[in-house]
């Protein structure tokens, strides 16, 4: 696409992006007399726009082109593989497509199968999911074949006419006179996209696209220990391949939510104990709740703030491979922000008995007297 590669295909047509068909393709047959180069002798500004709509018009007009380039916004964006589907080259049929209505088609490799374009999905898992795997169902939508034409596009009994702006070609001329020489280029015909034929009433299940969007309902196995990004491969679940060719594939990037109590590093677990101070000063023994159950921790008198207890082999199980991470406890020691007249006369006996220094405020005398 070069030059015009950010340009946003919906400016270049002057049509907001809930256009319809039919807009677009009003659009489109007033900008290209306008811009045409046999009206626009010798200006290459004009040349280069009359470009710009041919190509931005190839893919609105095409519902599953243009639906595919809605979730990038910008050409340069698909092209570079930022979206779902640029690692898996879902885009290059697309703009293979693109290249040869303004090129012309010479290889004449496109009329082969060509294998369906890949699909990208965000897969949400818990945190115990992941721990122990878990088969879903999930719904995949994609397009396929239109059932009520069969794929024609047209609508039942009816059929197709030669198209009347190439003569049943698929190609149009463009005549251009320059200082060199004069030139002919031959693009695909805007009209009828190369086929040479028109259809004489549309399908109105598909509006002559051959293809309708579906939601097809397919069964996946998440493995135990996946983690945030790990991208699972279900072959042959993606769009339905062209000309006979095998269908793409589906990949599930996995998104382990965050849980209330446990955080997750790596394989390992980490999670808070709060103990009081007379727990930790004196020890004492807790039973946890872990993610796969109960543990009975055994925590030692003088245990301090900030401590960490490692239980090994109850954390996330490790991704394809045996064993399992550790769940890691930390000690919350927790200080009394209110305390009754006896507890800070203990408190003040303490202090005392470990010649320690604190704000006293009698306690220790009224302890007294209560006792």
């Amino acid at each position: 696409m070069g030059a015009f590669d950010d340009k946003d295909l919906y400016e270049i047509l002057g049509v907001p992006r809930n256009a319809t068909q039919d807009e677009i393709k009003k659009a489109y047959r007033r900008l290209v007399r306008k811009y045409h180069p046999d009206a626009n002798p010798g200006d290459s500004e004009a040349e280069q726009r009359f470009k710009e709509i041919n190509a931005a018009y190839e893919i609105l007009s095409d519902p599953q082109k243009r639906q595919q380039y809605d979730q990038f916004g910008t050409i340069g964006d698909a092209q570079g593989g930022s979206g779902p589907f640029g690692p898996f080259g879902g885009f290059g049929d697309i703009f293979g497509d693109i290249f040869d209505s303004i090129f012309g088609n010479f290889g004449g490799a496109s009329q082969g199968p060509v294998k369906g374009q890949d699909i990208e999905m965000r897969l949400d898992v818990s945190l115990e999911e992941a721990l122990t795997g878990v088969s879903k169902e999930i719904s995949v939508p994609r397009w396929e074949r239109c059932k009520r034409c069969d794929g024609t596009g047209a609508e039942p009994g009816y059929g197709t006419k030669v198209c009347s702006v190439c003569g049943g070609t698929g190609q149009v001329e463009q005549h251009r006179r320059t200082p060199f020489g004069s030139f002919v280029s031959v693009t695909v015909c805007p009209e009828c996209k190369g086929k040479g034929k028109i259809i004489e009433k549309v399908c109105g299940e598909c509006g002559g696209s051959g293809k309708t969007r579906v939601y097809r309902k397919v069964k996946v196995t998440v493995p135990k220990g996946v983690d945030t990004g790990v991208r699972l491969r279900i072959q042959g679940e993606g769009m339905e391949g062209l000309r006979g060719g095998p269908p793409g594939d589906l990949f599930l990037v996995i998104s382990v939510a965050s849980h209330d109590i446990f955080k997750r590093e790596g394989d390992n677990l980490h999670m808070s104990l709060h103990l009081s101070f007379p727990e930790a000063a004196l020890g004492c023994e807790k039973e946890v709740e872990l993610l796969d159950g109960r543990y009975k921790l055994d925590i030692p008198q003088g245990v301090q703030n900030g401590h960490v207890f490692k239980i090994k082999g109850r954390g996330m199980p490790r991704l394809r491979r045996p064993g399992r991470g550790d769940c890691l406890v930390h000690i919350v020691v927790d200080i009394p922000k209110k305390l009754t007249d006896k507890q800070k006369g203990l408190i003040e006996a303490l202090a005392k008995e470990m010649n320690v220094s604190v704000k006293s405020g009698g306690f220790l005398e009224k302890l007294k007297n209560l006792l």
